[in-house]
């Protein structure tokens, strides 16, 4: 894991869903440690910039993040 900002980390996960998920453990393990650092609970997504922007894929997407640690929010358009 490396030492990136929130921000960061969250531009490579709309990276990696671009790119069919391409080392999106990593990018998550990644956020996970950047939201402890900067003393947040949970990770806001632009919906807009998701592969699959439907009901299901969203709750799809916060289920995987779930799992390994990470609370997922969507922003509101």
């Amino acid at each position: 894991m490396s030492d990136v900002s929130v921000a960061a980390a969250t531009d490579r996960i709309y990276q990696s869903l671009q790119a069919d998920n391409e080392d999106i453990d990593r990018h998550i393990a990644d956020l996970k440690s950047a939201l402890k650092r900067e003393s947040l609970k949970e990770a806001v997504l632009d919906p807009a910039r998701l592969v699959q922007n439907n009901r299901s894929g969203r709750k799809l997407l916060q289920a995987y993040f779930r799992q390994r640690g990470v609370k997922v929010t969507f922003a509101s358009s």
